[in-house]
């Protein structure tokens, strides 16, 4: 687990046993669950260091976690790593609150919480602008080339030079979606640089970019990143195509496509 992410743990446990101390001890349940979402839905900066030093999250999946409902409808990076993260907080908070006797557990273990707790309203708002990045707007004052950049330039070296040595059979188009494939970065250390580096991809959201089918409709949070990036890599190389001469424009505007492509950039 990252060394901030410990930590910031560590002083909500804290802040848990001083809250319910001063409240007679009453709401263990509740008293959790505010403090978690007050405490851990964390900016795009921050979010981005505990990322990097654990890419691990990038695996993390919706789920039922998000209890925000508008938030869970088409939910961003950040707020499903944010929700994996509080739920892990809130099972940790309630061992506490059994620990301590605040709470009580049945014969098989469960943790049994008073109804009136379970009843009261649990929408909290999430108010977190994952566009907003201080890191990010540093990172580009610098200058120089990005990682994710370097990815892109080689990416474009790569359909450059395979177009320089075209031959009849070429298809440009299929060229270009196995370059923007083999170019696409999937696993979670590879990812979680480019997070660091511009904490702003924290705000993408799945937008309908992945077959339902696949990961029964759950993306893991770091494959929804990987899935714009391929698409903004595609992107790249069918205008390079067009720059060219080797792919052309319709009347609107838009690239000319094969009707049947041999296959659309790969999202495991």
């Amino acid at each position: 687990m990252s060394g901030l992410l410990t930590a910031l743990l560590e002083e909500v446990r804290i802040e848990y046993i001083s809250r319910m101390q001063a409240t007679a001890c009453n709401e263990p349940y509740l008293t959790a669950e505010r403090l978690c979402h007050e405490r851990l839905f964390l900016d795009a900066d921050f979010l981005a260091e505990i990322i990097e030093q654990d890419p691990t999250l990038l695996a993390a999946r919706a789920g039922d976690f998000i209890m925000n409902k508008q938030a869970s409808e088409n939910p961003s990076v950040g707020i499903i790593v944010c929700s994996n993260i509080l739920a892990a907080a809130l099972e940790g908070l309630l061992a506490v609150a059994v620990d301590r006797e605040w709470l009580e557990t049945d014969d098989k273990g469960h943790i049994l919480v008073d109804d009136e707790e379970l009843l009261k309203d649990s929408q909290y708002p999430i108010n977190i602008d994952y566009s907003q990045s201080e890191t990010a707007k540093r990172n580009i004052s610098m200058g120089g080339a990005s990682k994710l950049s370097q990815i892109f330039s080689a990416a474009e070296s790569e359909y450059l030079d395979s177009l320089q040595q075209s031959t009849r059979d070429l298809d440009p188009y299929q060229r270009a979606l196995d370059i923007s494939s083999s170019y696409s970065v999937f696993a979670p250390e590879d990812i979680s640089p480019l997070v660091a580096e511009n904490p702003m991809l924290l705000g993408l959201r799945p937008e309908d970019m992945m077959d339902e089918d696949l990961f029964d409709g759950d993306p893991p949070a770091g494959l929804i990143i990987s899935a714009h990036l391929t698409q903004m890599l595609l992107q790249h190389m069918l205008e390079l195509g067009v720059e060219q001469g080797v792919l052309v424009l319709d009347s609107s505007g838009h690239i000319i496509v094969p009707d049947a492509p041999k296959a659309p950039p790969t999202i495991h």
